[in-house]
C-alpha cells in the first residue's frame, strides 16, 4: 500500500460549513447519455455517432458517480448537482439523476458543441464547472461506454488546474480539506489524499447504485434543468468547442462483426471427438 498527497492547484475555496458548524461538501457530478445498443449507424462525413432516434441509457459509470456523490453527502452534508452535454434528450438522464436524489441539474447543449473530440468536451464541460461556482469536488465514471477514452474526466481536471485521481475503488473519508482515496493502479492499490477541489473518476467496484425513487420523483415534481449555450459560458470562442476545437478525428468507428453461425454434432466420445479435431485442422487452428 503507498500513500501519496496531491495538493490542490488553482480553484474555487473550499472549506464551508453547514448550520451546525460541520464542514459540508458541493460535489458536481458529469453524467452522459449514451446508446443503450451497439447496433448505432456512424454519420459518414464526421466520423460521429449518430444518436438521432436510437434508444439510449445513462452511462453505467456514471451511475456510480452518482451514487458516490450521495454517499458522500449524506455523511458530511452539501449538495449534488449533476452535469451533463449533448442535445436535448440528454434531458433524460438528468432528470434521472435528480429521481437518483441529485439537488440541481445542467445540460449544455449547443449545435455548436457537436461532433467533440475529449479536447473539446473536456474543455465544454470545464466551463460550465467554472460558472456553476464554488465546488469541492467533481466526480465522473472512469470512461463511458461509447467512447471508452477515459480521458475526459482527467483533461477537465487540467482545464480547471486542479488536482485529479482516476480508477477510484473507495473514497475512505474527507479531513482537513482533503479527500483519501484508493485507485486501482492494475498491479497494486494507492492510497492518495488529495486536496479539495478536486476531481476524482470512479470504477465500477466503488459501490451499488441506487434505483431512481417514485417518492424521490414526486417531491421533485416539476424540476427545472438549467440548459446553457456557448452564449452563457465565459469563453465564447468557436474554435475551441465542437468540431472546431477538436484536434482528433475518428476516421472510421463500427460495431464488433457479429458471428453468430454454429454447427450442431451428435454421436458418441469418441465420433465427436473425431468430428472436433476434423474440423480444427479444417480451420487451420491446428
Amino acid at each position: 500500500m503507498i500513500e501519496r498527497r496531491i495538493q490542490s492547484g488553482v480553484g474555487p475555496k473550499t472549506g464551508h460549513k453547514n448550520e451546525k458548524g460541520v464542514g459540508c461538501l458541493n460535489i458536481i457530478v458529469c453524467i452522459k447519455q449514451v446508446p443503450s445498443t451497439s447496433n448505432v449507424e456512424v454519420d459518414p462525413v464526421t466520423g460521429v455517432l449518430r444518436r438521432d432516434g436510437i434508444k439510449s441509457k445513462m452511462n453505467p459509470y456514471d451511475l456510480f458517480a452518482l451514487e458516490q456523490a450521495f454517499l458522500l453527502r449524506e455523511q458530511y452534508g452539501g449538495t449534488v448537482a449533476a452535469l451533463s452535454m449533448g442535445p436535448n434528450q440528454a434531458m433524460d438522464v438528468l432528470y434521472e439523476a435528480l429521481y437518483m436524489g441529485a439537488d440541481s441539474a445542467v445540460l449544455a447543449s449547443d449545435r455548436r458543441f457537436a461532433g467533440a473530440d475529449v479536447l473539446a468536451t473536456s474543455y465544454t464541460l470545464a466551463q460550465c464547472v467554472r460558472k456553476m461556482g464554488k465546488y469541492d469536488l467533481i466526480v465522473c465514471g472512469k470512461q463511458t461506454t461509447d467512447g471508452d477514452t477515459g480521458q475526459v474526466g482527467p483533461e477537465m481536471a487540467e482545464w480547471l488546474e486542479i488536482p485529479h485521481a482516476c480508477n477510484a475503488i473507495s473514497i475512505e473519508s474527507f479531513s482537513e480539506g482533503a479527500f483519501t482515496v484508493k485507485v486501482n493502479m492494475d498491479h497494486s492499490i494507492y492510497t492518495l489524499k488529495i486536496e479539495a477541489p478536486c476531481l476524482i473518476t470512479v470504477d465500477k467496484d466503488v459501490n451499488t447504485p441506487r434505483l431512481p425513487s417514485y417518492l424521490r420523483r414526486k417531491r421533485a415534481g416539476n424540476a427545472q434543468i438549467s440548459v446553457w449555450s456557448m452564449d452563457d459560458l465565459a469563453d465564447q470562442a468557436e474554435s475551441h468547442y465542437g468540431l472546431s476545437g477538436s484536434p482528433t478525428q475518428v476516421e472510421r468507428i463500427f460495431p464488433p462483426e457479429a458471428h453468430d453461425d454454429r454447427e450442431c454434432f451428435k454421436g458418441s466420445g469418441e465420433e465427436l471427438a473425431d468430428r472436433l479435431y476434423s474440423l480444427l485442422r479444417q480451420k487451420k487452428r491446428i
